[in-house]
């Protein structure tokens, strides 16, 4: 037996508020689009970030990362990727994390104030091989841009990834070699172009690896 005209599939009706929801979430992919693209535009200055880390790594130097709250989080996933690939083959490089000793940086900061938990760390633990990669989900971080300036200080390749267009903020007045700011103050999109972006970092480090003669004698020194 076929079913006659009248049972057509049809689309259900809409329920009171519906169309207001699928306009939010339309504007919550659009609202990642600059974002995304300002990334895509800025792929020179990421490569240029990760050809400088890999130096540092050929000539013996370790990464030493740090953030502060959600973006303590992603220095721990940075320094764990470096240290143990997720991908099968890729080469290990030192790494670690200065969020991952909780007595550390507690002890820090009951004695010397949170704007210092990474400068201290630095100072006793960073070489002037080493990188300093700094992350903040804002512009304006004091233990991080203290943390930059440490490594600045002892001559560590620092990179940070910030907030914003770091511009007019204090980031953009720092001694800093490398600055990938996320091109968002909207804290859930800073931090997936930061996932994006130090996957890329360290992607394109393994990529310079990989690749003979770009970290050979007469290129690097």
């Amino acid at each position: 037996m076929t079913a006659g005209p009248s049972a057509a599939v049809t689309d259900p009706p809409e329920r009171p508020g519906e169309a207001g929801t699928a306009s939010r979430a339309v504007a919550a992919f659009g609202r990642r689009i600059g974002p995304g693209r300002e990334l895509a535009d800025r792929a020179g200055e990421i490569a240029n970030a990760a050809h400088a880390m890999a130096v540092r790594f050929h000539q013996g130097g370790k990464l030493v990362v740090f953030g502060i709250g959600g973006a303590a989080a992603d220095a721990q996933h940075v320094a764990v990727e470096f240290v143990h690939p997720v991908i099968v083959g890729k080469r290990a490089l030192p790494a670690i994390s200065l969020t991952s000793d909780a007595a550390t940086v507690t002890g820090v900061a009951a004695h010397e104030g949170l704007a210092s938990v990474f400068s201290h760390q630095i100072r006793y633990l960073g070489e002037p091989a080493d990188i300093a990669l700094g992350i903040a989900l804002e512009e304006n971080c004091p233990s991080v841009l203290a943390g930059l300036r440490a490594g600045s200080d002892l001559g560590m390749l620092t990179v940070a990834l910030v907030a914003g267009t770091g511009t007019g903020s204090a980031v953009a007045g720092e001694r800093l070699d490398h600055l990938l700011a996320a091109g968002s103050a909207d804290p859930r999109i800073v931090k997936e172009i930061h996932v994006s972006t130090y996957h890329l970092l360290w992607e394109l480090v393994h990529v310079f690896f990989e690749q003979p003669g770009v970290l050979g004698p007469g290129v690097v020194t």
